[in-house]
């Protein structure tokens, strides 16, 4: 009848796979405001975690932290597509322009619309502000990130 044991373990394995929640670290850091900027993103997945410290070109530091977000979204859609991800970022506000869904800011205003068009690829995307001693992993990788491109 297609509902055997093997049937049911083997598509409720499927269905826990697909709810399993991806957490996902970022920051974004400048070295002057403008200057050298990189990202740090910091993934914790099915029992593993994942770095990345990624040179960014010369941006503010706000604008280095929608960076962050959006290399961080692309890492995730390749590598875990369907998959919740819930995102934590020390930048309030990142969180802001990112919950409201608007900003003023005519810089910030092409990153929500790429976050937007990335956060969209997923059956849901969370963000939430955290503090930054949470956040040390994806703060040092965002500082290497910057002492790569000053080598």
């Amino acid at each position: 009848m297609g509902n055997s044991r093997y049937d049911i373990i083997k598509r409720s394995t499927i269905e826990q796979e697909a709810r399993t929640i991806i957490e996902v670290y970022t920051d974004g850091a400048s070295n002057g405001n403008p200057g050298i900027s990189g990202a740090g993103v910091y993934i914790k997945a099915n029992g593993k975690d994942y770095e990345y410290a990624l040179p960014l070109e010369e941006m503010s530091n706000h604008e280095a932290e929608f960076h962050a977000i959006i290399q961080a979204l692309a890492i995730c859609i390749r590598t875990f597509p369907g998959k919740i991800v819930s995102f934590r970022t020390d930048s309030q506000i990142v969180v802001d322009v990112i919950e409201k869904n608007h900003t003023k800011n005519k810089v910030f205003y092409p990153l929500l619309l790429d976050i937007n068009k990335k956060a969209h690829l997923f059956p849901h995307f969370f963000i939430k502000q955290i503090p930054n001693k949470q956040n040390y992993h994806a703060d040092r990788l965002a500082k290497q990130a910057i002492q790569i491109q000053m080598k």
